[in-house]
């Protein structure tokens, strides 16, 4: 059997079956709630997901059908989760909270996991079907009202303008991260380029900015922006401050140079050369060929670097939230800061699905520049 299925079905079902923590019923927000194991919190269900599970291993099953039977199995517990958690809270007070548990989360990603590697079969129109297929489904299970029992859910209704807010701040603040370090890197990578001697030194000090440890730069740029401050006023006028948007945006730039200055250098150097000594002989100019030849050349290279850096300014800017920033951030650490695992998820779900849906976007963005035309 393959153990790329196997592994995630393996896990699903030992968290459906074991008595793992999957509801946590707790008389407020506060206090650390009752553990309910997957049969008690879900019933029947566990069953119809478990064997939906199973009904994505067999070789003989068709790649549609598995991934199929993987997405219905994630879907399955994610409704009958919210169901099990309005049956446990009937008879309590309004301040009651039904969390989830560490066998829920075991189970969905595992399911996610199965339903992805089961997909990988599939034809690439079939896995943009069953990815909009999934996104539709949640939509109407999300509409149906099924989970909104879940305390993660209570906690969204009361936040839900902040976290919307917080969600656009976070993309501003990486957007504004990547913008910033392309500014950087592009000359320096034709410089680079152009100027072979400046490859090591550039490469050396860029590489040395990702050994210091990401809370630590974010830090140090307080100090240095206050002292920046303090010598030029005028720079206030700006908008710049040594706490908030300024320390997050610019920390966040200097890890995102190094994957574009390697991935824009690189791409130039990927020409063929006999289409540059081609290009040449036709009396061409320098900045015709670039412009006609390596950069055509160099956009699948650079759209790699480009997925590298995109998912990691949404990753490092989270560290904004630490120095006054925002955006989600600032959610997960409020979170941490009043044990409220709920907010912690508030911020930490919607960083994954960004920077997943920005790698698929990105990845899928390669693979046609890859295409020969």
């Amino acid at each position: 059997m393959n153990p790329t299925l196997a592994v995630p079905a393996l896990v699903a079902l030992a968290a459906l079956l074991l008595p793992l923590p999957w509801l946590a019923v707790a008389p407020n927000r506060l206090l650390p709630g009752q553990p309910l194991a997957a049969l008690a919190a879900l019933g029947w269900p566990v069953v119809v997901a478990a064997l939906l599970v199973l009904a994505a291993l067999p070789r003989r099953a068709p790649p549609a059908a598995a991934a199929f039977s993987a997405l219905a199995a994630a879907l399955l517990l994610v409704g009958a989760t919210g169901l099990g958690a309005g049956r446990a809270l009937e008879g309590m007070s309004p301040a009651a909270r039904a969390g989830l548990g560490g066998g829920f989360w075991l189970a969905l990603v595992a399911t996610v996991v199965l339903c992805v590697a089961c997909a990988a079969a599939l034809a690439p129109t079939g896995r943009a079907l069953l990815g909009l297929g999934g996104a539709a489904a949640l939509v109407l299970l999300l509409a149906s009202g099924l989970i909104e029992p879940l305390s993660l859910m209570v906690e969204y209704r009361a936040r839900a303008d902040a976290v919307q807010a917080a969600l656009l701040r976070h993309l501003a603040l990486a957007g504004g991260a990547l913008v910033l370090a392309l500014l950087v890197a592009a000359p320096l990578a034709w410089a680079a380029f152009r100027s072979p001697r400046l490859a090591g030194p550039l490469g050396a000090a860029f590489a040395g900015v990702q050994v210091v440890p990401g809370l630590a730069l974010f830090a140090l740029l307080i100090p240095i922006l206050a002292a920046l401050l303090a010598a030029l006023p005028a720079l206030r006028g700006l908008g710049l401050a040594a706490i908030g948007p300024a320390p997050a945006v610019l920390a966040t730039a200097a890890y995102l140079t190094l994957p574009l200055w390697r991935s824009i250098s690189g791409g130039l150097a990927a020409a063929d050369p006999t289409a540059v000594a081609a290009a040449h002989a036709m009396g061409m100019t320098e900045a015709r060929i670039t412009r006609e030849v390596r950069l055509p050349l160099a956009l699948p290279v650079f759209a790699g670097g480009l997925r590298v850096a995109v998912v990691q300014a949404i990753g490092l800017v989270t560290l904004g939230g630490l120095v006054g920033a925002g955006g989600l951030g600032a959610l997960v650490f409020e979170g941490l800061a009043q044990f409220a695992t709920d907010l912690m998820l508030l911020g930490a779900l919607p960083i994954v699905g960004l920077a997943l849906l920005a790698d698929a976007l990105a990845r899928a963005a390669e693979r046609r520049l890859a295409l020969p035309a």
